[in-house]
């Protein structure tokens, strides 16, 4: 990309590479029925140099504003630090494929985690490190689901998931793969262990429930796997 911004000003096939790139399709269409009318006047006219300037900088304008509005939305729907979805876009995204479930008559699951001892993390290696160990969460989890599921990071311990293509008979299956992706990222970091803490509900495509209702469901099911687990901070030396 940053060659192609190199070259932007050199012809009107660099704004529509670029168009393209970005997968602005309609913009694509301007740019080429712009250079098509160029190319038809004849060459070196007062009247096709000062065309090809206009349509040039009207150009310029047109990708730079659709680029800035691409990375508005970006970082209006994903949380910064772990570049999952944030909470408005979860709920946004989530509560659309539930709609889409139940019209399919589909179940799905949604996992709802935080991270143990981030508190103690925190405290004893910074906050620094405990941002880099809210990262390895993402990470585990985004190894451990789909790339069609929905995985967001709801606040800053808490995170959530949309499973869309699984069912209860998956729950025991996901949750270890989990546990295998959290135990394999835990070994870069050998002074404490990263573990969570994770409850599930099941949505079921005949009960009227809203995303709230399956959310409240999983917390509950997360605090109650906490107390008849608890884990104990491990701080290596």
């Amino acid at each position: 990309m940053d060659r192609n911004k190199a070259n932007l000003n050199e012809s009107l096939d660099g704004e529509l590479a670029i168009a393209l790139m970005s997968q602005n399709k309609v913009l694509a269409q301007i740019l080429q029925e712009a250079d098509n009318i160029s190319r038809s006047m004849k060459s070196g006219s007062p009247d096709r140099e000062a065309l090809s300037g206009a349509l040039r900088r009207t150009v310029l304008c047109a990708i730079k504003q659709s680029l800035l509005d691409r990375e508005l939305r970006s970082l209006a729907l994903t949380d910064d630090l772990t570049c999952l979805y944030n909470r408005r876009a979860f709920h946004a995204l989530a509560t659309q494929q539930i709609r889409v479930m139940r019209r399919k008559g589909q179940e799905l699951l949604l996992f709802f985690a935080d991270v143990d001892n981030l508190k103690n993390i925190n405290d004893l290696y910074g906050h620094s490190e405990g941002d880099r160990a809210l990262v390895r969460t993402a990470e585990a989890l985004e190894r451990t689901f789909r790339n069609s599921d929905i995985l967001a990071r709801l606040s800053g311990d808490e995170f959530a998931v949309l499973a869309l293509e699984a069912s209860s008979l998956d729950q025991g299956s996901i949750l270890r793969r989990l546990e295998g992706h959290l135990k394999k990222i835990s070994s870069v970091e050998p002074r404490y262990k990263l573990s969570l803490s994770v409850g599930m509900a099941r949505f079921d495509p005949k009960q009227d429930v809203s995303l709230g209702d399956l959310l409240s469901r999983a917390d509950r099911a997360m605090y109650k796997q906490k107390r008849m687990h608890p884990k104990m901070w491990t701080s290596r030396p």
